[in-house]
């Protein structure tokens, strides 16, 4: 009876006690959970240009014995374990204040861009958090992709093309590198559209007229810089066209008379002068043989010097090129000017051969009509030779 007695006491006691034992384990167990490591913040999503270094921070509180990882979330490859890199020399890691493990990429590549895991080997299950890096790409015009010098007969069609690369995707605008704008035909239209700047990878050019030949400049940009260009030439092919501003001409005798053509052709031409349909002009003593070129067009000069009743007749300007060959025609005749007027010629200056003219004694009874009329055309012919 006693064993009995002392038994359930001892019973007892056992119970009392197992409510301060359950709170004591809850404590421990408590305490053990707050201590555990965890994330002061996210890593967030960041933005870094190619060839620069990147850096991700990830943030943790109570990491006590535990270790802190970074991988490759696509493909779970481990890059860094704690304080040692594991995979490349481009690959680090520090510890920047005294919770926070940054992962350092450096140089940055386009095949960077991607999501990063920062993990806690915690039990049973491990913590982890994700930081995304977008890598900005400067573009880069990919030369199999873009159109070289373009060569096309006058009426023809043509299309420009330029194609980049980059990220975020670049834009491609098209210019003209004399800075003129460029003109624009739409297809069954006749007239042309004047912009500065054309956007887009094609620039489509619809019956191709020779106003239309020069360089061009396409652009590419995506706010990464530096924006690249590529220069593309547009040549326009068509026979010459010869073009005459004066086609009559009359000189005194002894006097330089300047004859003039403009031509217009690509390819280049081969330009000479002729007299009379026979002798090719040779640059010497009695002629002066110039050329000026901008581009396709051309400007022709002869000038005769000491003109004579011999230097009288049919002069031409012919150019010639592989597409076809034009000329142009000037006739050279003789001013004949009386005594009287000759007297009055050495006054009439290219500033202002009439005014001189006038200063002369007009009240001379010989001083007629037929006289100032020779005056007059002895000024009009110094005029056109000068310009």
């Amino acid at each position: 009876m006693r064993i009995e007695r002392t038994y359930f006491w001892s019973m007892l006691q056992a119970l009392a006690l197992l409510p301060t034992m359950a709170l004591k384990d809850a404590q421990m167990t408590t305490k053990r959970f707050s201590e555990e490591p965890e994330f002061e913040r996210p890593i967030g999503n960041h933005t870094f240009s190619l060839g620069r270094e990147a850096v991700l921070g990830c943030a943790v509180t109570n990491l006590g014995k535990h270790k802190v990882g970074w991988l490759r979330a696509e493909d779970q490859t481990v890059l860094t374990m704690h304080e040692r890199a594991v995979l490349g020399a481009r690959y680090s890691v520090n510890l920047d204040a005294p919770r926070t493990w940054q992962l350092r990429i450096r140089p940055l590549r386009a095949e960077d861009r991607g999501c990063y895991m920062c993990q806690i080997n915690t039990q049973p299950s491990m913590k982890w958090q994700i930081g995304c890096i977008d890598v900005y790409v400067p573009p880069d015009i990919i030369s199999d992709d873009t159109s070289g010098d373009v060569s096309v007969q006058e009426l023809e069609n043509a299309t420009l093309t330029c194609k980049a690369t980059g990220h975020p995707p670049p834009k491609i605008t098209w210019r003209r590198e004399d800075h003129e704008p460029i003109l624009l035909k739409k297809p069954l239209s006749r007239d042309f559209d004047k912009v500065e700047s054309y956007v887009g990878s094609s620039l489509p050019l619809w019956r191709v007229d020779r106003r239309q030949m020069g360089a061009f400049l396409c652009i590419a940009s995506n706010d990464v810089p530096p924006a690249v260009s590529k220069r593309i030439i547009l040549l326009v092919n068509f026979a010459p066209t010869v073009k005459v501003p004066n086609q009559l001409l009359g000189a005194p005798l002894g006097t330089d008379v300047k004859l003039k053509c403009y031509v217009e052709a690509y390819p280049n031409t081969i330009n000479y002068w002729i007299k009379n349909r026979g002798e090719m002009l040779l640059d010497g003593p009695k002629y002066t043989i110039r050329e000026e070129k901008s581009s396709y067009k051309v400007s022709m000069w002869l000038t005769i010097r000491q003109f004579s009743r011999s230097d009288i007749g049919t002069y031409n300007c012919v150019s010639t090129n592989s597409l076809g060959k034009s000329e142009g025609t000037l006739r050279l005749y003789e001013i004949k000017l009386n005594s009287y007027a000759e007297d009055f010629s050495n006054q009439i200056s290219v500033a202002g051969g009439l005014t001189e003219a006038a200063k002369g004694n007009t009240s001379d009874p010989l001083y007629s009509k037929r006289t100032l009329l020779s005056i007059l055309l002895c000024y009009i012919t110094y005029w056109y030779m000068l310009t």
